[in-house]
C-alpha cells in the first residue's frame, strides 16, 4: 500500500517525532511503499497568498497554483492511504497542518462545484484516512470536555470528509505525565504500522 504521513512538529526531540519513527519502522517492517511531508523540515508555506485568495476565494480556478501545492498533489494521487500525525495545540492542530488544508485543498481539486452545480474535484477518493494526534491531557478529559469530539468533527467529518472512504482518529493522550503513556502509545503504533491492512479492514 502507497502511504503518505503529512508531519507537523518542530522539534525531533518531541514524543510525536518518536511516533513518527516508529510508524515508519513499523511500515517499512511491513513492506509499505511511504513518503512523508514533514511540513517544519519543508518549510512548508502555510499563509496563503493574494494571488492564492483570489483564486479561491472567487474560484478563479484558471490562476496557476504554485509548485508545492502541486507537489503535494502529486503525492495525493499516488497515495491509498494518508496519516496526518501531529500534535494537539489548543484543541487542533499546528498552524502548518492547518496552512497545508488550506493551500492544498485548492478549488477545483479538492472542492468546487462546475457551472451546473454538480461537484466537481479532481482529488481522487483515498482508501483510508488516519489522523493520530499526541495530546498533553488523557483521553477521558478530551472526551469529557468534549474537546476529543470537537476534533473529531473537525478533522473527519470537514478536513478528511468525503474525499476518504474510511476514516479514523487515534489520540495519544495524557503525554505530561509521558512516563505512564509512553510505552503503551508506542506499542499501539508499532501494532498499527505492522498491521496497517488489517486496520484497513476493520472499518
Amino acid at each position: 500500500m502507497n502511504i503518505l504521513i503529512i508531519y507537523a512538529h518542530p522539534s525531533n526531540k518531541s514524543f510525536t517525532y518518536k511516533v513518527l519513527q516508529i510508524l515508519l519502522k513499523a511500515l517499512n517492517m511491513s513492506s509499505h511503499q511511504v513518503e512523508v511531508s514533514d511540513l517544519y523540515k519543508m518549510k512548508f508555506q502555510s499563509d496563503m497568498t493574494e494571488e492564492e485568495y483570489e483564486r479561491e476565494g472567487f474560484a478563479k480556478t484558471e490562476l496557476p497554483l504554485s509548485e508545492d501545492v502541486i507537489a503535494e498533489h502529486r503525492k495525493i494521487d499516488w497515495a491509498d492511504c494518508i496519516v496526518f500525525l501531529y500534535p494537539v495545540w489548543w484543541s487542533d492542530c499546528p498552524a502548518k497542518m492547518k496552512g497545508w488544508f488550506d493551500r492544498v485543498y485548492s478549488a477545483g481539486y479538492a472542492y468546487g462545484y462546475s457551472q451546473n452545480g454538480e461537484k466537481a474535484m479532481k482529488m481522487k477518493h483515498i482508501k483510508l484516512g488516519l489522523v493520530i494526534c499526541t495530546a498533553g491531557h488523557p483521553n477521558d478529559f478530551l472526551e469529557e470536555t468534549g474537546i476529543a469530539g470537537s476534533m473529531r468533527n473537525v478533522m473527519l467529518d470537514d478536513r478528511l470528509g468525503v474525499r476518504f472512504e474510511k476514516k479514523e482518529m487515534m489520540i495519544l493522550g495524557g503525554t505530561l505525565e509521558l512516563e505512564k503513556v509512553a510505552n503503551s502509545h508506542l506499542e499501539k503504533i508499532m501494532n498499527l504500522g505492522m498491521n496497517m491492512d488489517k486496520f484497513c479492514d476493520t472499518f
